[in-house]
């Protein structure tokens, strides 16, 4: 099964470098490149990506912008920021947005690569710059509504980099529980997305800023 890619950025020859790199990966499919944030989602509606790689910074609409449209529209579509840009704001923009994963450009091929499965795979990915940053960033609830014991063990293995069905099988339970274990948590913590509620986990001690998305790098 191979995942599908959508490539948004202004630059042409960054998109060429990208195709180029993800189609070395036969899992990976690239389906199609967008020059800003309004061609994305309407290339996401269209084609329906896996994985949307985004860049921030762009003309017509940007990156933060166009990743909340496309998560709120088409939640079944990942987005992973890809940027040169390490400004606390985009940051902490993007992933309120919805984004779950924030690299940088200078990332190796091979671990964007792991990057976009564990991403397809509804895996957090932060690049280690961009978490100590968001960790500034995102406020602990003024008062969450307390996790279950359950809800907590979820929260853990989920901060870890665990997708759903590694938690399910750590758990002994079924997938479609751990879906509803981590909506709830999402709804108690008052977070939109998973990253955010990773970074939770480790503003108030679950984990270790160490232990952060761990599975995956």
């Amino acid at each position: 099964m191979t995942i599908r890619i959508l490539i948004t950025d202004d630059h042409g020859v960054v998109r060429q470098g990208l195709r180029m790199f993800l189609e070395l990966d036969p899992e990976l499919e690239v389906v199609g490149e967008a020059a800003n944030g309004e061609e994305a989602l309407r290339m996401a509606h269209e084609l329906r990506p896996d994985v949307v790689l985004m860049d921030l910074l762009m003309p017509v609409m940007d990156g933060i912008a166009a990743t909340g449209a496309i998560r709120t529209e088409l939640p079944e579509v990942e987005v992973v920021a890809l940027t040169s840009v390490l400004e606390d704001a985009s940051v902490s923009g993007a992933v309120r947005a919805g984004a779950i994963g924030y690299l940088l450009k200078n990332t190796e091929a091979e671990e964007l690569h792991r990057a976009i499965k564990a991403a397809a795979n509804g895996q957090v990915q932060l690049a280690s710059e961009a978490a100590s940053r968001l960790m500034r960033e995102v406020r602990a609830p003024e008062s969450p509504e307390a996790l279950t014991a359950r809800e907590i063990e979820v929260l853990k293995l989920l901060a870890r980099g665990k997708a759903n069905k590694q938690i399910a099988h750590e758990l002994f339970v079924g997938e479609k529980t751990i879906k509803a274990h981590v909506s709830s948590i999402l709804a108690k913590l008052g977070v939109q997305s998973r990253t955010q509620a990773a970074l939770h986990a480790v503003r108030t001690g679950l984990v270790s800023m160490d232990e952060l998305s761990e599975e995956s790098w």
